[in-house]
């Protein structure tokens, strides 16, 4: 018990001081993480105060992809204040102040224009093969493999995944893979190497994102556990500086392991987080490379809502 309280004073302490310093999708994200709540939890009880919002505006929003502006959206935040146990305006307060004069961030590293292409792209592949928000499954651990080839690209990434169901009759997990810059995704081959088999896949040319459905040999009960294998083989892309993980939910452990070509080996390596994907890059790490396959590594044992990457520089 004592653990538990511990956990929620620092849970609480790190939502009072997003509430009081902002910005507004910093806070919201914060508040969804103390309480608990999945996105698609928040839109029922707000479709049950008389307020429909999609489950996507709700991702933008604590991304910061997108603000709410709209009078019908405006509501929403005050009715998420309730919802989210919050004192009143604690988020409607947030909003009153342009970003860059609330929060001070630099601008992201990529173009608002691109990541709300990249989020629209990867939004109309998950409705075409019906993907909830959260696919009925939570991460229990999750073991990445990405290999840099002698030309700097991404050559592959593997992966060796537990998941948890968290509602009966669970039978696949949708993979996501998002290329480097030149990315051609109908080049890119899936391959399920564990327990699971490759089922419909779907691609979006321009912004090079890739999504796979992968199929498991048993449906799940709720609660039962499940050990998958699968990869990607690119190589399509252009030189590779950076792989990222993006979570919009919190689970269990991550460890990404980044190899490189003993043809091509960068010169200094990095870890980083980030709140969001327009968010500025925070716990920067320098990571030595070493080991037979000169690689580096992240481990986090509890993962956030966010983004766990790594960065290299080539010269």
């Amino acid at each position: 018990m004592r653990q538990t309280r511990t956990r929620t004073d620092v849970a609480e302490t790190e939502l009072a001081q997003a509430l009081r310093t902002g910005p507004f999708h910093h806070a919201l994200r914060t508040a969804l993480s103390a309480r608990g709540l999945a996105l698609h939890r928040v839109q029922h009880r707000l479709a049950q105060r008389g307020v429909r919002v999609g489950v996507t505006s709700l991702s933008y929003w604590q991304q910061g992809a997108r603000r709410p502006r709209r009078p019908e959206s405006l509501r929403a935040v005050r009715l998420l204040e309730d919802v989210l146990e919050l004192p009143a305006h604690a988020l409607t307060r947030l909003l009153e102040q342009p970003p860059a004069e609330r929060s001070g961030e630099r601008p992201p590293s990529r173009s608002y224009r691109s990541l709300v292409e990249e989020s629209r792209a990867l939004e109309r592949l998950l409705a075409e093969l019906e993907a909830p928000p959260d696919g009925g499954l939570h991460t229990v651990c999750h073991l990445e493999r990405v290999l840099i080839g002698s030309e700097r690209e991404m050559r592959s990434r593997d992966s060796q995944h537990v998941v948890r169901a968290h509602r009966d009759g669970v039978d696949r997990y949708i993979a996501i893979h998002h290329g480097d810059p030149g990315c051609d995704p109908s080049r890119v081959v899936v391959r399920a190497t564990e327990n699971c088999r490759v089922g419909r896949v779907r691609w979006h040319a321009r912004s090079g994102v890739l999504v796979a459905e992968l199929l498991f040999d048993a449906r799940l009960r709720c609660g039962e556990t499940y050990v998958l294998g699968y990869g990607f083989d690119d190589g399509t892309g252009g030189p590779s500086s950076e792989y990222v993980r993006g979570f919009s939910f919190a689970g269990g452990q991550y460890v990404l392991q980044v190899r490189f070509d003993a043809a091509a080996l960068p010169v200094r390596c990095h870890r980083f987080t980030r709140t969001s994907a327009a968010g500025p890059r925070c716990g920067r790490q320098e990571l030595t490379l070493a080991g037979r396959h000169r690689g580096v590594h992240v481990v986090e044992q509890g993962v956030r809502p966010g983004i766990v990457g790594i960065a290299w520089d080539w010269a």
